[in-house]
């Protein structure tokens, strides 16, 4: 297993900074005033009600697993200021086609990467799942309700989005403690079966 330093920089902590930007700089703060712990258990809930979602999310802890290091901070940092962008973009009302399409293909393309056995460059990985997430967080935040309060929500489903990362991050060090023999093939069988899991999403999303 390819792992990078343990040490996380300075620059290491940027997209969890640009994701609080774009929390406070989202559109969806217009509808604060009420509904505040509605709007975050309706956020919260909304990706665990979608396979996936869970499956995605779970596929991006097991890719920052696998990487180790700096990684297991930044590909999910970055996941979730992706999804922060795309939710806003979903909030205002502007169109993103293909997004269900872009939702399953994630889970085809992360389950293949791990399938693959090849731990991807830090910054491969990064970009890799930043672009999946603008899909995912554009579903979230159009299919916000109208009463919630969108800050609330916003805050609801990168709570459960992150909670889905850290469980794949667990699954996958757990995995790499097994010996080499077992372990490398485990996450490989892993990461096949949630492509396999993905085309079928795919199927019935075209």
């Amino acid at each position: 297993m390819t792992r990078g330093s343990s040490k996380i920089s300075a620059r290491g902590l940027r997209p969890a900074a640009t994701l609080l930007a774009l929390l406070a700089a989202s559109p969806a703060l217009a509808h604060t005033g009420h509904g505040e712990a509605a709007g975050l258990a309706q956020g919260f809930l909304h990706p665990l009600t979608g396979l996936d979602h869970v499956l995605a999310m779970v596929a991006v802890g097991l890719i920052a697993a696998q990487l180790g290091g700096r990684a297991l901070l930044l590909v999910p940092a970055a996941f979730l200021a992706m999804m922060a962008l795309g939710g806003a973009l979903g909030a205002f009302g502007i169109g993103m086609p293909g997004a269900e399409i872009g939702i399953a293909l994630s889970v085809v393309v992360l389950g293949a990467a791990l399938a693959l056995g090849r731990a991807l460059p830090v910054i491969g990985a990064i970009i890799l799942v930043g672009a999946f997430a603008t899909f995912h967080g554009y579903a979230h935040g159009a299919e916000m309700p109208e009463a919630a309060s969108g800050a609330a929500y916003g805050l609801g489903f990168l709570a459960a989005t992150a909670g889905l990362h850290a469980a794949g991050i667990g699954v996958g060090l757990a995995v790499g403690s097994l010996s080499r023999r077992l372990g490398a093939p485990a996450l490989r069988l892993t990461g096949a079966m949630l492509s396999v899991a993905g085309l079928g999403l795919l199927v019935g999303a075209v």
